[in-house]
């Protein structure tokens, strides 16, 4: 069994999970359950208990595409065979469908544990992909699919690089101050901090860029 045969099976594994738990917890569901949730953890939308297989269906196969697609990103990405590194996508892919997983995980949880904030679950998620996404950043190579596509990365390899580098560091550190501040803070300054987080990570980086590609594309 090769090693793309091996991530695919780690992928399945992944995406079953959630509707083995969903399986598992059917028997004990009342006939009306939660199938939504607020910014405060509160349960706003209701369905019949058939209703917990949504989550894993709908998660299920957004992960599907997104690991076929992330592992055969060569393949979109023509002009720049060269370049992208279809291994390094086939890893991200599956750190994305182990997100994905554990995110459908925590809603079926919430479901059936009203009592516990879904937030306190949910931003710590969050910022664990965001970290996770912080590692990979400066692993990419110049690609019009994933990253920081801006006129002046997708122009120049060199400034790519650079926006990376600093892209994965911003989206690591980022995102552990989410996870902290996820586990120990209430959940309306988590959601504060989230957002905080997100334009901080997305302007430092395109602003950087920007500065880069003014001067040259010369790092000083």
């Amino acid at each position: 069994m090769n090693n793309k045969k091996i991530v695919l099976f780690y992928v399945l594994i992944l995406i079953g999970i959630p509707f083995i738990y969903a399986a598992y917890l059917y028997p004990s569901l009342p006939e009306i359950i939660p199938t939504h949730f607020n910014i405060k953890g509160e349960a706003d939308g209701f369905g019949g208990k058939d209703s917990i297989y949504l989550g894993p269906i709908i998660l299920g196969v957004a992960s599907l595409f997104t690991y076929f697609f992330l592992a055969n990103i060569k393949n979109f990405d023509p002009k720049r065979t060269g370049q992208v590194d279809n291994g390094l996508f086939q890893k991200f892919g599956l750190f994305t469908v182990l997100f994905l997983s554990l995110l459908c995980m925590v809603i079926l949880f919430a479901t059936t544990h009203q009592g516990i904030p879904i937030e306190k679950l949910l931003f710590p998620m969050l910022g664990f992909a965001f970290a996770g996404m912080g590692l990979y950043m400066p692993k990419i190579k110049q690609n019009y699919f994933a990253g920081f596509k801006l006129p002046w990365t997708l122009d120049n390899v060199d400034n790519w690089n650079a926006t990376h580098k600093i892209a994965g560091k911003i989206w690591f550190y980022g995102g552990i101050i989410q996870l902290l501040a996820g586990i120990a803070l209430s959940s309306v300054t988590s959601f504060v901090i989230f957002f905080i987080d997100m334009i901080v990570m997305v302007l430092v980086p395109a602003i950087y860029s920007y500065r880069m590609f003014k001067n040259g594309n010369k790092l000083s």
